[in-house]
């Protein structure tokens, strides 16, 4: 007889949560520490996170895995559920997440809260408004666009030309339409015509911004900094040349802070922030990460996507700009999604395959290989799904032992942190064991041809890059004027280590081409666009919002 499985939106809405007071206790967070919205969410002052500046960091395990396909990963449930293993270990353990956006949360890939019995609470309020975080930076990013029209309107002092501006409006939602607009049409009273469009707010400089500012006067001074277009000599005009970093940071004072919520196991999280890995830096913010590190012992983050993504920007960007160093590394992988790898159809994914498994673990080698050449200590978390069969769990721990890689068979899903205990103590002993010495892929002294060029190599295994003609001059225009320093942050399918989403598993002698850069220097990086990834999705033919309701009672409805 075949038995239902809850949905996660069940299992949380069934869950029994503390009220964050009681969560704060266990990190000795007082009253007067926290800002409080509602019963069971908080921010944690700035006032507390500077007292906090002189205690020691714990030390920090980072979620990464292989590329994601159709079949599913699961990567924020293991990092939750790690979270709540080392807690029932006695540990005093921070989880650290992004927060989801709600375009992908109402179109395809639905929520980041976790699943089954490891997610953070309240799921409904995470995955849909939380603390207004996005709205802030919405505002914000489209108060620069508004001041910015106006200034030109005003009469254009700074004689910026308007075929030249790089800055766009942001809305977080996915929505094709809004890819290329023109606006102040209607005569002179309605603005000066001209071309612009719109970003989704999780790939905007602003969310980076935010998630890369140390504290309140270091992102206004990164705001400062945002090119937002170029005058009539080509030269770069900035939000500080604007006169408007004061304002647009009073809008983002409150955003900044990061958010406290809890698991379903009651392990504080915090929550904060929220870059695409694909087209962003991918990372929780550096105020979370860091405020999560002076209150615990051991802190669980996660970076998006796969370790060619969110990891290597974790670690070549965010990990340099704030002084971290992870202390071991998690891999996520699943048998469904390693058997889409090595050829299988998502529809035939129930059957037993060892040899579409065997052929799809060149995908977790290559993540893997990356890992080791950042120095670092790691152990690969088997995701179980309740498809997997034995023979095909055998396989595969059997392949990671004659490769010499530590393995887990974790099974958080569906038992929390109990099914994440193996998990934790392998990971707390392999970082006993192992050396970690780690250290950024590149040195910021390369060109950024060759940065880029080192991350294609080296992280995605290909075999060049090629620049279009555009990206040759952006880059000669970069240098020209000092930007050349910086850090690469490069845009690319998540499907594949190429730049192809169809080419899965572990392809090799591929080139990467790089279209179009854009320099962010808000963020302290440049931004490398490759094959057809965009900053503004689009909705599925059926978007997740079909199955989303309320009930009289005002609970949310088909939400995962």
């Amino acid at each position: 007889m075949k038995t239902s499985v809850k949905s996660d939106i069940e299992i949380a809405q069934s869950s029994t949560l503390k009220p964050i007071k009681e969560i704060a206790d266990k990190l000795q967070l007082n009253e007067e520490d926290l800002e409080y919205y509602g019963k069971y969410k908080a921010k944690i002052t700035y006032e507390k996170i500077n007292q906090l500046k002189t205690k020691d960091d714990g030390k920090l395990f980072l979620v990464t895995s292989i590329n994601p396909t159709p079949a599913g990963e699961g990567k924020s449930t293991v990092t939750i559920g790690l979270g709540d293993a080392l807690s029932k270990l006695g540990h005093k353990t921070v989880i650290a997440l992004r927060e989801p956006s709600l375009g992908p949360t109402m179109g395809l890939k639905g929520g980041a809260t976790g699943g089954g019995y490891a997610q953070v609470l309240p799921m409904e309020d995470i995955n849909l408004h939380f603390t207004g975080d996005f709205h802030a930076l919405t505002a914000a990013n489209n108060a620069i666009s508004a001041l910015l029209d106006n200034h030109i309107h005003q009469g254009n002092a700074l004689q910026i030309d308007p075929r030249r501006i790089v800055w766009k409006r942001a809305v977080d939602l996915n929505d094709r339409a809004l890819r290329k607009v023109v606006v102040g049409l209607g005569g002179p009273g309605q603005g000066v015509p001209r071309e612009d469009g719109f970003d989704i707010t999780v790939a905007s400089e602003m969310m980076a911004v935010l998630c890369l500012a140390k504290d309140l006067e270091d992102l206004k001074q990164r705001i400062a900094n945002m090119v937002v277009a170029y005058n009539y000599d080509k030269n770069p005009i900035t939000v500080g040349d604007l006169g408007i970093a004061g304002a647009i940071t009073l809008l983002l004072k409150d955003a900044l802070k990061p958010n406290l919520v809890q698991t379903i196991e009651h392990t504080p999280a915090i929550v904060h922030g929220g870059p695409f890995a694909n087209i962003a830096h991918g990372c929780n913010s550096i105020m979370a990460t860091k405020t999560a590190l002076k209150l615990a012992d051991y802190v669980v983050t996660e970076a998006g996507f796969g370790a060619d993504l969110g990891a290597e920007k974790f670690l070549d960007i965010k990990s340099r700009m704030a002084g971290l160093k992870p202390d071991g590394v998690v891999i996520v992988a699943t048998i469904r999604a390693l058997k889409m790898h090595g050829g299988m159809k998502k529809e035939d994914l129930h059957q037993e395959s060892v040899e579409a498994l065997k052929a799809g673990l060149q995908n977790l080698h290559k993540h893997v290989d990356t890992i080791r050449q950042y120095g670092l200590p790691f152990v690969v978390a088997i995701n179980r799904f309740l498809s997997d069969t034995e023979m095909e769990i055998a396989e595969l721990k059997h392949w990671c032992a004659a490769q010499n890689i530590p393995v887990s068979l974790t099974e958080v899903w569906g038992k929390g942190g109990k099914g994440g205990i193996d998990l934790a103590n392998k990971l707390l002993k392999t970082i006993e064991e192992k050396e970690n010495n780690f250290q950024p892929l590149y040195p910021l002294e390369l060109s950024i041809v060759e940065k880029i060029r080192t991350v294609v190599q080296k992280v995605y295994g290909g075999k060049d890059v090629e620049f279009s003609s555009q990206a040759f001059k952006q880059i000669e225009e970069f240098e020209r004027f000092g930007w050349s320093n910086l850090p690469v942050c490069i845009a690319k399918t998540q499907y594949s280590l190429s730049d192809d989403p169809l080419k899965v598993g572990r392809p090799t002698d591929f080139i990467i081409h790089v279209r179009e850069l854009k320099a962010k220097l808000g963020a302290g990086f440049i931004v490398a666009l490759t094959g057809d990834v965009l900053t503004m999705p689009g909705l599925p033919k059926k978007p997740a919002a079909f199955q989303m309701d309320v009930d009289e009672n005002g609970n949310a409805v088909g939400l995962f």
